[in-house]
């Protein structure tokens, strides 16, 4: 099986306290080792790195050439991915604004037609898991639909050191990322093998004006 690519989104920007902050790169350290195991490419977009402005204007909206350069190569990046990871810390019941923020800057036809997976966590016992469900509707929205399994990981800080080292149960834990991305993996595969088949953007076009193109027909 040849590789698939896969962006493994970042939702955390925090800096503390409380302490020890950004649980986030420590979950995804680990997944990455999880997702690079099984073959796989990883492509981390840490929303720190990005350093992306509130949303004002999405890359779709720029004229071609025009974006910034980082959100050019940003869009190219997801563009690129086979398949997609969420890690999202719960802030309000609700995922990541970093998080929302990054995929709200590009069009939903760059990352359509390809699988996502959801990964939440917490410093607490409940491991993200409301702010993972708020989350199915936003990847729905841009195509990437969830595969049905998620991952929560309570009380991250005592689960993964710094370097995304688990600190114990290591087998325990290696094989629960391993039921999400084992179907990330089943149709990341899937979906890239039939677009070899159908584009699927034919029947389908991407939107390349407005909102107002998915509307249903109006009577004159």
């Amino acid at each position: 099986m040849r590789p698939l690519r896969v962006a493994v989104l970042l939702g955390s920007t925090r800096d503390g306290p409380p302490r020890p902050a950004n649980l986030g790169r420590r979950v995804g350290k680990f997944l990455c080792g999880v997702l690079n195991a099984r073959g796989h490419e990883v492509d981390v977009v840490d929303p720190v790195d990005e350093a992306l402005p509130s949303l004002v204007k999405p890359y779709f909206a720029y004229a071609p050439g025009q974006a910034p350069p980082k959100l050019e190569k940003l869009n190219e990046r997801l563009l690129n991915a086979d398949a997609y990871v969420a890690v999202t810390p719960e802030y309000n019941h609700a995922p990541s604004p970093a998080l929302l923020n990054t995929i709200n800057h590009i069009g939903s036809s760059v990352m359509s037609y390809k699988p996502s997976l959801i990964c939440s966590y917490s410093a607490g016992q409940w491991g993200g898991a409301r702010a993972a469900v708020l989350l199915r509707p936003a990847l729905s929205e841009m195509g990437c639909i969830p595969v049905s399994a998620m991952i929560h990981v309570p009380k991250a800080a005592e689960v993964f050191d710094e370097a995304g080292k688990c600190l114990e149960d290591h087998d325990e834990w290696a094989g629960y990322f391993d039921r999400g991305v084992s179907q990330l993996e089943w149709w990341g595969v899937a979906a890239r093998n039939h677009k070899d088949v159908v584009d699927p953007f034919a029947a389908s076009p991407a939107l390349t004006t407005t909102p107002t193109q998915r509307n249903a027909p109006t009577s004159p």
